[in-house]
């Protein structure tokens, strides 16, 4: 008895914080349905009073940089997520399997970066990609966070705890260790994959410090920026921010859906199918 009325107490507890979430993105869900007078009268209303899609008609055909601006995120997010995904995943597999020269030091110094704040590495990176010549360029916003530190400790760990018998048996078939990483280690590491596609995409997409280092051509920005110009001086077009902010949401939700069964399954991975 006392076991049951544990649980309804969590799931009494949870759903309260699930509806604390939801309230604000219901209600951003709401604004960009409203007129801009309507959401700054002070009312606190879910249904609007006067329900219209103009706020979305502004970004997709008024406003015509937001395609662009779309596109470019969806770009930088998507292939920088593909390199993290090869590059952390490769990074990972040798620190766990392979023998070299030096490989206890790059690890300590892995592990060591992933105490550096990102802040302290924004001027050096501009001075760099300065010289590079790649500001206003989409190898600028990719190219430095091709690879992650945190995920390369994660897929290490995850690499160490794969079973060696799957690896061995793939040898004796006379695959080689990149045919054995490809065709064997990799599929099989779905779970870590999925969360690591889950996270790198969110930090691509949600980025807005690195764009505005990066980019100041409009051409060129992404949707976080974007989003900062519906903003002015004297007056901000919340019923422009609040429709963005809905289309700019929705990639993120599509990620978590697809990639979450995948994430789950990680709980219970044993290496075996």
């Amino acid at each position: 008895m006392k076991k049951k009325t544990g649980v309804l107490i969590l799931y009494a507890i949870l759903s309260i914080y699930a509806l604390i979430t939801l309230i604000p993105f219901i209600w951003a869900l709401s604004a960009s349905f409203k007129t801009l007078e309507e959401i700054v009268s002070g009312t606190v209303n879910i249904i609007p009073k006067h329900f219209t899609l103009d706020n979305y008609k502004q970004i997709f055909v008024e406003q015509k940089l937001f395609p662009r601006w779309m596109c470019n995120s969806l770009f930088i997010a998507v292939v920088g997520t593909a390199l993290n995904l090869l590059f952390n995943s490769m990074a990972g597999y040798a620190l766990a399997r392979l023998s070299f020269p030096g490989k206890k030091s790059l690890f300590i110094i892995i592990l060591a970066v992933l105490m550096i704040p990102g802040q302290v590495t924004m001027i050096p990176n501009f001075l760099i990609l300065k010289e590079l010549g790649w500001l206003n360029t989409y190898q600028g916003m990719i190219v430095p966070g091709m690879v992650n530190a945190t995920f390369i400790f994660m897929m290490r760990q995850f690499f160490i705890n794969f079973p060696k018998e799957l690896e061995e048996a793939a040898e004796l078939d006379g695959l080689s260790k990149f045919g054995t990483f490809f065709k064997i280690v990799l599929p099989l590491a779905k779970p870590a994959l999925a969360a690591q596609t889950i996270f790198v995409f969110m930090g691509f997409w949600n980025d807005f410090m690195k764009p505005l280092i990066v980019m100041s051509d409009e051409n060129m920005f992404t949707l976080t920026l974007g989003l900062n110009t519906f903003k002015g001086q004297y007056i901000s077009y919340w019923n422009y921010i609040m429709a963005a902010s809905m289309v700019f949401t929705l990639p993120i939700l599509l990620i978590y859906a697809f990639f979450n069964k995948y994430f789950i399954k990680g709980i219970s991975f044993t290496g075996g199918k």
